[in-house]
């Protein structure tokens, strides 16, 4: 592409859509073969994660939603010159659209394919629309269309748009009253009024001692409905974590740390990392703090202890 040659400040519209244009007439990709035949260790892992048990899928033949797998890159993509979404991804960047959202993905199955078939893939860029104002910023849907094939049978396909934009401004001030309230009902009341309290509570089953977070109504260990709680220590380690840049979440200065923290009564529970996020990790020591947004609502959230 041709994006080095012009200046920054002339990449406006004009240019994109020339550019695009230039991708669009290459067509579709020459096919490439996925790295491996497709086997059942793959199938079997993919069985697992999404916790099917369809038999039909440990005898050679594999879920037809597995299309996409047999031909991901690896680690270390080495993408073709002409490759549509990574081609037209690079033309957006160099215009300052630097941000990427997935939008939707729409596959199609014409059959399964079977275990020692080699699959292979052809992609075309179909569209590029825009700008259009989102939620998100300003930007351009991208959609490209591939094509799954076993020798020359289509065994699959797939329309996949992207949203590439420029963030829009955050608000100078963020009000924090306007969180989404969590839901508060007979079950949640009790924890609720802890937080009030100064206290995280953690539900138990008066009738055999099971704690369990998220509350709920019946214990799922012994099926009881006797309800009680335990007040926490308030302190745990981060088992996961995320930082979330966009789109803007009423009441929340962005980018926020959102965290699953195990509790040291061996319970895991969400909640934003309000301080200390700069040197958050995996394993990183929490410490629960509280956080009044008004009369009715007092959420817990973490800090970093070291």
């Amino acid at each position: 592409m041709t994006a080095a040659a012009t200046p920054v400040d002339e990449r406006g519209h004009d240019w994109i859509m020339a550019e695009v244009e230039k991708m669009k007439a290459l067509g579709e990709t020459e096919p490439r073969l996925a790295r491996d035949p497709v086997n059942q260790p793959m199938i079997n892992n993919w069985l697992e994660a999404i916790g099917e048990t369809d038999p039909r899928f440990g005898d050679g033949e594999a879920p037809p939603a597995m299309a996409q797998v047999w031909t991901m890159y690896g680690l270390n993509p080495e993408r073709p010159a002409n490759d549509p979404l990574h081609g037209t991804m690079q033309i957006l960047d160099a215009a300052g659209f630097t941000s990427v959202l997935g939008t939707n993905c729409d596959q199609t199955y014409a059959r399964p394919v079977k275990v020692g078939e080699q699959v292979a893939i052809t992609t075309r860029l179909e569209s590029v629309v825009g700008p259009k104002k989102t939620g998100v910023g300003e930007g351009y849907f991208v959609t490209t269309e591939n094509t799954w094939k076993v020798g020359d049978e289509v065994v699959a396909t797939m329309q996949f748009r992207v949203l590439k934009f420029k963030p829009g401004a955050r608000p100078a001030k963020v009000d924090r009253t306007k969180l989404v309230r969590p839901q508060m009902n007979r079950d949640t009341a009790f924890f609720w009024e802890g937080t009030q309290a100064g206290e995280l509570r953690i539900q138990q089953c008066n009738a055999c001692g099971e704690l369990r977070h998220p509350p709920g109504p019946m214990c799922p260990a012994c099926h009881a409905a006797d309800r009680g709680y335990v007040v926490a220590s308030g302190k745990g380690t981060v088992f996961s974590f995320l930082v979330h840049h966009a789109p803007q979440l009423p009441g929340k200065e962005l980018p926020a740390t959102l965290a699953l923290i195990e509790l040291e009564e061996g319970l895991r529970m969400v909640g934003e990392v309000l301080s200390g996020k700069e040197g958050i990790e995996i394993g990183s020591p929490v410490q629960v703090v509280f956080e009044k947004i008004d009369d009715d609502l007092t959420l817990a959230q973490w800090e970093v202890t070291s």
